[in-house]
């Protein structure tokens, strides 16, 4: 992202949360944005694209803890109508050192920083003193630019992409904008929630060769299907006399295909049967669908059910289910 992006544009006003938002706050509504106004749910129209890279470009910076530091900082001098001096002893203008230690983890040399008139700093400059050409990114385990880490090496820099339940399982190609630029990559199946890839020689170019990008891919949660490792997981809803009498009952899968499962007679709400092999593809072997059971009791009875039921309450008189509960809390 260009750095005069961070003078110009209020990241906090594009996800709609307070300055002094925390991290859940931030990660919550830039998830429900994600979805609302994600390129796959509006086909064809360029203002969500627009605003769907506005709002990724937003939570890249606000959810990485020393870019918010920094971006909170750029913010507040631009605010102040900041401008810069070179300065030395006696120079009289308030001392920039703490602001390029607050940056840049560094001390400040000869350099001033004033809010004194003068209109507003032009951060290009500012950066280019240290070999970034007007942008810059954080590094993971390069360096910013020559004279910092590897020598004359481009830097690391950081991007983020939103996927769905289903691309991050399958595996899908992303497209998103690294300081203005577009890449495209290939995601591998099975990516995680929160997960980071390393794509070589994607990050800024340096004459000793290019830096990586380290992108941090966050996955968009699924209304029937949950995730725990490589096995996917789903509830699913039965009847009383199926759960009490055995059935063999359908079961949606990710792929849209569907498997069948065997309840035996008695099976407990709560039980998990596993379905092999339906999961995440791992490297070895792909994970199991895991099939809770989630037995439904009817709201609505009709004379013939309350009947029955009433019959299979005499039945069990006398029989207490939870007897072997309260004996083991006693224990």
């Amino acid at each position: 992202m260009a750095s005069q992006d961070w003078f110009e544009k209020d990241f906090y006003a594009i996800l709609g949360v307070p300055a002094d938002a925390d991290d859940a706050q931030i990660k919550k509504t830039y998830r429900k944005l994600a979805r609302q106004w994600h390129p796959d749910s509006k086909p064809g129209n360029t203002a969500a694209e627009r605003k769907f890279k506005e709002i990724g470009e937003a939570y890249a910076v606000l959810s990485d803890p020393e870019q918010r530091r920094q971006y909170d900082a750029i913010r507040s001098m631009s605010r102040g109508g900041a401008r810069f001096t070179a300065g030395g002893p006696g120079g009289g203008t308030a001392g920039f050192e703490d602001v390029f230690s607050n940056l840049f983890g560094g001390g400040g040399g000869n350099v001033r920083f004033s809010t004194g008139g003068g209109g507003q700093a032009n951060f290009e400059d500012i950066l280019s003193m240290f070999g970034q050409g007007g942008a810059y990114a954080p590094g993971a385990g390069a360096g910013y630019g020559p004279g910092f880490g590897s020598p004359g090496r481009g830097a690391d820099l950081q991007a983020q992409t939103s996927l769905s339940f289903r691309d991050a399982v399958e595996g899908t190609t992303a497209t998103f904008s690294v300081q203005g630029r577009p890449v495209t990559t290939r995601i591998p199946a099975g990516v995680k929630d929160g997960q980071r890839i390393r794509l070589r020689g994607k990050g800024a170019p340096g004459p000793g060769g290019d830096g990586d990008l380290i992108l941090t891919v966050h996955v968009e949660p699924h209304p029937v299907f949950g995730r725990e490792g490589n096995d996917l997981t789903i509830e699913l809803p039965v009847t009383f006399a199926e759960a009490a009498l055995g059935a063999t009952v359908p079961v949606p899968t990710l792929d849209g295909a569907t498997v069948k499962v065997r309840l035996a007679p008695g099976t407990p709400g709560g039980r998990v049967l596993r379905v092999k092999g339906r999961g995440v593809r791992g490297k070895n072997a792909p994970g199991d669908l895991l099939v809770k059971v989630n037995i439904v009791v009817p709201q609505r009875l009709s004379d013939a059910a309350r009947a029955a039921v009433e019959t299979l309450r005499a039945e069990e008189d006398g029989a207490d289910p939870r007897a072997d509960l309260f004996a083991k809390a006693r224990s």
